[in-house]
């Protein structure tokens, strides 16, 4: 599996914009990955991945989520499939591992026990270089520190986000951002 003929399937299935994003999160997981011990190669691969989907129609992703396996509740809120889609074509067509389909499928969501590339994943696509929210920047130095306590300052603010706006929240994320809770407060004591 070439790293350039992922980068050009993953161009074609999405706008500039969004491919800028996933170029940043390619970055940013190959650098993280380098601080917490985990194969960068193996990192960037699931950042390419991670997005694949996300621009695709709703009915689009109903009808691919029709022919694989998506974990329980994804299907409630329409546009958490991409993750789970983007996993199962990243096994198909590049015959990824486990631990990197279980970082692109639960990238947006995070889960309870989570793998370090998971965690990895799931962070470096909220703290990429083109992000730009407020708290983006103590979320950047968190991640030099803990990727535990900066997974669950991201996790609070999409809470918060989501709750502010009215929106669904996905019980996956609620778990693990007490489980980072718990975990943060062990290593504080």
């Amino acid at each position: 599996m070439k790293e350039e003929e992922i980068r050009e399937r993953v161009r074609q299935e999405l706008s500039p914009a969004r491919f800028a994003h996933v170029e940043g999160v390619v970055q940013t997981a190959a650098q993280l990955a380098e601080r917490y011990g985990v194969d960068p190669a193996r990192a960037r691969t699931a950042a390419w991945l991670h997005d694949l989907a996300r621009e695709w129609s709703v009915e689009r992703l109903k009808h691919a989520a029709e022919n694989i396996e998506i974990p329980s509740g994804f299907g409630l809120i329409p546009a958490l499939l991409h993750g789970p889609i983007a996993a199962s074509f990243a096994v198909e067509w590049y015959g990824v591992d486990e631990d990197v389909a279980n970082a692109i499928r639960f990238h947006t969501t995070g889960r309870v026990g989570m793998s370090t590339l998971e965690k990895i994943i799931c962070l470096a696509d909220a703290i990429e270089p083109g992000r730009a929210y407020p708290g983006v920047e103590e979320l950047r130095a968190a991640a030099q520190k803990s990727l535990d306590l900066a997974l669950l300052k991201s996790f609070d603010a999409t809470l918060r986000y989501l709750i502010d706006r009215q929106q669904p929240i996905f019980t996956l994320t609620v778990m693990a951002r007490n489980e980072f809770l718990e975990k943060t407060r062990e290593e504080a004591e």
